[in-house]
């Protein structure tokens, strides 16, 4: 597994702003959707193209174009639906499946609620969307029903991420023969007793739709 944390002055400005309690909904909604962007525009660099003929005003040229099968985009419900729009405006032909999954917050265990993506995703790039890699549980579910359904190639784009969930997540897919890449703004220092991420932004679902307390 690779993990690359995109260190560049944009991402790093946006997402102190994202984590300021000051910030009120409507803001962290058009932040996210920045800065998802942005991480997006790093996570697609070994986004799979086609050689394409074109006539340009002046000649005749090669240019490129994405791969069939399309990549698919996997927003996991609900704080992953923020991260969709600044996604597929960077991939606006790439297919979008959903994943539904809630963590217990006594375990910190995923389960899944909906699943809604092709059954077949043999060959296939996807891109999971979800703010925050903590315990890596949500991630390695999500993850491994790609990989159980064929994607030989997985990225997690994830606003923020906490040593120890980069770590069950690369121990989960240590011997795995697929490709599997978390790309993220920073990782924090830690989790704490609830399982959140230090010093973190907070819930991020809460923050981006405004149902905090």
């Amino acid at each position: 597994m690779r993990i690359h944390v995109v260190d560049h002055p944009l991402v790093a400005h946006k997402l102190s702003t994202l984590r300021d309690r000051r910030t009120d909904s409507p803001t962290f909604r058009r932040l996210a959707d920045e800065l998802v962007t942005l991480l997006a525009y790093e996570a697609t660099r070994q986004v799979r193209v086609d050689p394409v003929a074109i006539s340009t005003p002046v000649s005749e040229t090669t240019g490129v174009k994405l791969s069939y099968p399309r990549p698919l985009v996997v927003p996991i419900l609900r704080a992953g639906l923020g991260m969709l729009d600044g996604m597929v405006r960077l991939l606006p032909t790439a297919e979008v499946g959903f994943l539904g999954m809630i963590r217990n917050e006594d375990t910190l265990e995923p389960s899944t609620y909906a699943t809604r993506m092709p059954d077949d995703l043999s060959g296939r790039q996807a891109y999971v969307l979800d703010p925050m890699l903590a315990t890596g549980g949500t991630l390695i579910a999500a993850t491994k029903l790609l990989l159980e359904r064929g994607a030989l190639d997985v990225t997690a784009i994830c606003l923020l991420a906490a040593p120890e969930g980069v770590a069950v997540m690369q121990d989960a897919f240590k011997d795995t023969q697929a490709q599997v890449t978390v790309v993220t703004a920073s990782i924090d220092e830690r989790l704490n007793e609830h399982g959140y991420i230090v010093p973190g932004l907070g819930d991020a679902g809460d923050r981006l739709y405004g149902t905090a307390g």
